[in-house]
């Protein structure tokens, strides 16, 4: 066998895996065996163009190229194509960097993932890994948190509250146990960013946690992660024991006097977790509803101590800002919006998948530009922002910047970076029901606008649709909107009312139902039978109105779960 054998790259991201990623590199291995090749296969991450999932990468002396989606019948046909040397086939999409996917880009955050070896220390290393908790143990505390406050990081769950600011209400507090809690109850419709950096570059999280940890003086962590994810999870644990080994967590971070213990939790599939005192209860072992405010979890958090509670993509964008700089980090975004987004595309889109970019970027231009439009070929008619609280954006505000500010100035909110499309087969009044119906399921039960007031909010819905004293229900809905926004306990009933009154104010005409029973939608007013090969085309679109009977492609949007929580002060759910 050679010296140096052909890395070729299969991702083990689960998005892949569902795919058939697992059978296209067993494939590979068994033809590289019969062959007589001396090949590597390494298990990399995915590089977030999930419409070409499977993506093969072979590593050349001209650089990494890529094949996709590759299937286990056209392994043989690669590889009598020159497989290992990047040769000329139908599926050979050109060096990974170079697609027009990647090249508009800018990865901080994601710029490890798919390239190296998600369980290597060494791979992660050798790409910049450690140098920002490095950078950390030569500052004292304080020094860290100044750091991160002047980078402009916010919190990337939802609420958008600066992370420094957070940061530093935990430093000043005086207590003997401290805690670093990660948010990683990722259950929005839409979202997969932070399963994504897991599954493909672990120690990130681990090394932002761990300068979190120094920053404040904690030194017991965890990891809060929703139980759908299993691969996820079996990667951190793997990850976190490797880290201890080589003394990178644990009685001595890196053999300095700072000790980090780290933990991986568990949920049990409750969306309300995503809301961080409720997860606090949870990781207490206790029934996991929301905790009034104040004291805040900076101060009295897990076990009533002081906790730092921040998401996934806010622990893992602190590596970058030790290492580069804070105004380096800066430097990228717009307004109050500073740094990176990673943008998860899905829905009713040609091409779905992660992209991480400066804020500032508009919807037309993810959706249209990157995303290829819808994946029926019809016209976009809504796009939901923010995870299923968040509100829908009608095909005319596609121009609004992917920013804060100028989402909440149109009665909207970024949440936790995920957008779902929708074409004009869509029925938002059912969109509407579905926002209440979800709430009522994924209430904690706590307070009572939320929990009965979903509820009612069903009863009143179906009443509309049915065409039933449509004006009257109406003026019932927006009363009914206002009080739960203005008197639940979080934002788990706050923010329900946000997709039903977009719905209801962008799109009028299909609440508009009296005496006429349920509007057929726009495919039956055309004729398109179940079984005519239009419909067959359209299939996807069932994914709109909540059928959760199909079988979407890892690109498409997922049912939605639970809320993510990660603000100090108001809406502090990550949705």
């Amino acid at each position: 066998m050679s010296a140096n054998p052909v890395r070729i790259f299969v991702p083990t991201d689960a998005a892949a895996l569902s795919v058939g990623a697992e059978a296209v590199a067993q494939a590979v291995a068994r033809e590289a065996e019969a062959r007589g090749l001396s090949i590597e296969v390494v298990r990399n991450g995915s590089r977030g163009l999930l419409w070409l999932e499977p993506l093969v990468e072979v590593e050349t002396a001209e650089g990494r190229i890529a094949y996709g989606p590759v299937a286990t019948k056209d392994v043989a046909a690669l590889f009598d194509a020159g497989l290992t040397s990047g040769g000329a086939h139908a599926l050979r999409l050109g060096k990974t960097e170079e697609l027009d996917w990647m090249k508009r880009q800018q990865r901080l955050t994601f710029e490890r993932v798919g390239v190296i070896d998600p369980l290597s220390i060494a791979d992660y290393r050798a790409h910049g890994g450690f140098k920002g908790l490095e950078k950390a143990l030569a500052l004292t505390g304080g020094e860290i948190v100044e750091a991160v406050k002047t980078s402009g990081l916010r919190g990337r769950g939802g609420a958008g509250f600066p992370t420094g600011i957070k940061w530093k209400t935990v430093h000043d507090a005086k207590a003997e146990q401290k805690y670093i809690v990660c948010n990683a109850d990722e259950g929005d419709s839409g979202t997969f960013a932070d399963r994504m950096l897991f599954e493909g570059d672990p120690y990130l999280t681990i090394e932002g946690m761990t300068i979190a940890a120094i920053a404040v003086g904690a030194t017991r962590g965890y990891i809060y992660l929703r139980s759908e994810y299993p691969h996820a999870y079996r990667t951190l644990q793997r990850a976190i024991l490797k880290a201890e080994a080589a003394g990178l967590i644990g009685a001595s971070v890196l053999g300095s006097e700072h000790a980090f213990h780290l933990e991986v939790r568990l949920g049990a599939g409750a969306y309300i977790c995503g809301e961080e005192t409720s997860l606090l209860e949870s990781l207490e072992g206790k029934r996991a509803i929301v905790r009034a405010k104040p004291p805040l979890p900076a101060l009295q958090g897990l076990f009533g101590k002081p906790t730092v509670v921040n998401n996934v993509l806010s622990f893992a964008a602190v590596p970058w800002i030790l290492d580069h700089g804070a105004q380096a980090y800066a430097d990228y975004g717009m307004g109050r919006s500073r740094g990176t987004l990673p943008i998860q595309l899905g829905g009713n889109v040609r091409r779905g998948g992660l992209i991480e970019l400066a804020f500032g970027i508009s919807l037309r231009e993810i959706i249209e530009d990157m995303g290829g439009g819808t994946l029926s070929g019809r016209p976009i008619r809504a796009v939901q922002v923010g995870g299923p609280l968040g509100a829908y954006l009608t095909a005319g505000q596609l121009d609004v910047q992917m920013d804060y500010e100028a989402l909440a100035a149109m009665r909207a909110m970024l949440g936790h970076g995920g957008i779902v499309v929708f074409d004009d087969s869509v029925d938002m009044a059912k969109q509407a029901r579905f926002a209440f119906e979800f709430c009522a399921k994924e209430s904690c039960g706590k307070c009572t606008p939320c929990r009965i007031g979903a509820t009612r909010g069903v009863e009143t819905m179906d009443r509309i649709i049915a065409g039933t004293e449509v004006p009257k229900n109406i003026a019932v809905l927006r009363d009914l909107s206002k009080l739960m926004t203005d008197a639940s306990l979080c934002a788990m009933g706050g923010l329900t009312p946000m997709p039903v009154l977009s719905a209801l104010n962008h799109f009028p005409e299909d609440f508009d139902r009296e005496g006429h029973g349920p509007a057929p939608s726009p495919l039956a007013r055309e004729g398109c039978g179940e079984g005519s090969r239009d419909a067959a085309r359209l299939a996807p679109s069932r994914l709109q109105s909540g059928d959760r009977s199909a079988t979407p492609h890892p690109a498409a949007a997922r049912p939605p779960s639970p809320a993510r929580g990660e603000g100090e002060p108001t809406a502090e759910r990550r949705i």
